[in-house]
């Protein structure tokens, strides 16, 4: 759903940029008290893994794919705040460096597929677990859920900036109608990806996933015919709880991969708001990418004429670049870290 150049007018870019730059204020600061030492280092591999995910087109419909999102994926990994400024990093490489999102959308684009996804999606689980029986499953569910809703709901803001600012006049409704139509279908496939993911990580770290903190029920054990709380088992020394290398390689590992092979395969379709703006004439009126003489433009090396080799090679930069950049943005904000915030935030202080 990366909103390229033309297809919003300038001012409403402009103030969608306001919103934009507002709420990644916001994110640094909430940023602060949700990263921790165990935290800091994984927020900049979730930017690179759902930058690598999101190369993985799947087909929706005839002509159609789409792609992860991810906003819900880092609300629930690693925070809202923190997420918010995992999609905002990835925004920002994929603008810059593979001319995917248009420069002066990014204002557009953080706020469709950073801001809405990540506020809904969060919004939405933290109630689901809140009512759900406190397990894996049900977490996982409450993931799928709240990944589902996000997509359309990025969909929708996405209408309604385009009914303010829109640079073509196409009547809103059959925009509506269609947009909302095939994200659905999308939203599927990224409940399914953040579902996983999130089921994956709770089975060996749940410790890591900041939307399952607090949530695991105590053990029951039956004494004489009743139920009673087992005794807690025992802390983990600090230096176990504290590592993070196998989970951080293992998650590297996964993204280089997917980046880097995978990704060939992916559906060549245009994607939900690609195909939509054909069929719409929203794009009569777009522009060339301000990055578009980018070496790594389109996601390809340039000057390499293999296809597979040029693409696995620029999904491997990306995802290098991008952990590198998330990083070294979440080092910078845990270090500033006020002295007062807590060192750990339960799931109700959120």
């Amino acid at each position: 759903m990366h909103v390229p150049d033309g297809f919003i007018n300038a001012p409403v870019s402009a103030v969608a940029g306001v919103v934009a730059a507002g709420a990644v204020a916001v994110g640094l600061r909430g940023a602060r008290r949700e990263l921790d030492e165990k935290t800091a280092p994984l927020a900049g591999l979730v930017a690179a893994f759902i930058f690598a995910v999101q190369m993985l087109n799947f087909p929706v419909a005839a002509g159609t794919s789409g792609h992860l999102l991810g906003g819900a994926l880092a609300a629930i990994l690693v925070g809202p705040y923190t997420g918010l400024l995992c999609i905002a990093v990835v925004l920002l490489m994929q603008g810059i460096l593979f001319a995917d999102g248009g420069l002066t959308a990014l204002g557009v684009n953080i706020t469709v597929m950073g801001v809405v996804t990540t506020v809904v999606a969060y919004a939405l689980f933290r109630g689901l677990t809140r009512v759900l029986p406190r397990t894996r499953r049900s977490t996982t569910a409450a993931a799928f859920v709240a990944a589902l809703v996000s997509v359309p709901a990025a969909a929708v803001a996405f209408t309604l900036i385009y009914a303010i600012g829109g640079t073509t006049d196409v009547p809103i409704g059959k925009v509506l109608t269609a947009m909302v139509g095939v994200h659905v279908l999308i939203g599927i496939g990224e409940a399914a990806i953040t579902a996983l993911t999130v089921g994956a990580v709770i089975a060996v770290r749940p410790d890591l996933v900041h939307g399952a903190r607090g949530l695991a029920a105590p053990l029951k054990l039956r004494v004489d015919g009743e139920l009673v709380d087992a005794p807690a088992a025992a802390e983990p020394a600090p230096a176990a709880a504290r590592s993070t290398r196998k989970v951080w390689g293992a998650g590297l590992a996964a993204a280089l991969v997917l980046a880097g092979f995978v990704s060939f395969y992916a559906s060549a379709s245009p994607d939900g708001l690609e195909k939509v703006a054909a069929d719409k004439g929203i794009d009569e009126k777009v522009q060339e990418h301000g990055a578009a003489d980018s070496p790594l433009a389109d996601y390809g090396v340039k000057d390499i004429s293999d296809a597979r080799v040029s693409g696995g090679l620029a999904g491997v930069i990306g995802v290098g670049v991008t952990v590198a950049v998330g990083s070294g943005v979440f080092w910078a904000v845990r270090r500033r870290r006020t002295p007062e915030a807590p060192e750990t935030r339960t799931p109700e202080s959120v």
